[in-house]
């Protein structure tokens, strides 16, 4: 409700294309480039069912993203390897309990504008063997031109955000040496998706 609300009110809407129809029935895990705050409201409207956010621990220092971060999402502070060991080990439960979970392979927003996308962080994908759990991609194009991750240096404005749903990429029968292979297709299935777009 809170997403729908604030898009409706700012003027921010959101175009999802390509692979529209999933399975919602089934567990994934959900991963998207990160370009802008806007991010988490258009997988917030995307996802269905359960579903959780890993995200960085300074969310909750915003009084609106902390009462989610304390009760449902998870937070995490990648640079702490035992914090970041013990917001893995949620994320494992969740996806045991049948609750999807929202990931940031990146592992942040990074600096350069415009965007490009930064190499992958490996839990996700370790994460994603070891659950055998299937990973859902999604290339996020262009929202980052309607607002920035600091938008007081950029400014923001309203209007349509167009995002790629790719097919669903199986974990099923994959091993640990599996896991540069698996993060590599996801980083290509992401990167391809936001080329087509800037191509159209």
């Amino acid at each position: 409700m809170f997403a729908y609300l604030s898009s409706f009110f700012s003027g921010f809407y959101y175009s999802y294309r390509g692979a529209t129809k999933i399975d919602w029935s089934r567990t994934y895990i959900i991963c998207a480039n990160h370009s802008s705050s806007l991010d988490i409201t258009a997988l917030s409207l995307f996802a269905r069912g359960n579903f959780a956010f890993l995200g960085k621990e300074e969310l909750l220092n915003n009084p609106v993203t902390a009462l989610f971060f304390k009760s449902i999402d998870i937070p995490v502070n990648r640079n702490d390897r035992m914090a970041s060991f013990k917001a893995f080990k949620r994320v494992a439960a969740y996806l045991e309990k049948g609750i999807s979970v929202i990931i940031f392979p990146e592992g942040g927003i990074d600096g350069s504008y415009p965007p490009q996308l930064s190499p992958f962080k490996a839990g996700t994908f370790r994460l994603a063997i070891q659950q055998q759990v299937p990973i859902l991609a999604l290339s996020i194009a262009d929202i980052w031109k309607l607002m920035w991750d600091d938008a007081s240096l950029y400014g923001s404005r309203p209007g349509l955000s167009h995002i790629f749903v790719h097919s669903v990429i199986e974990t099923a029968g994959l091993t640990a040496a599996d896991e540069a292979d698996l993060s590599a297709r996801v980083w290509n299935t992401i990167n391809n998706g936001l080329n087509k777009d800037n191509e159209a």
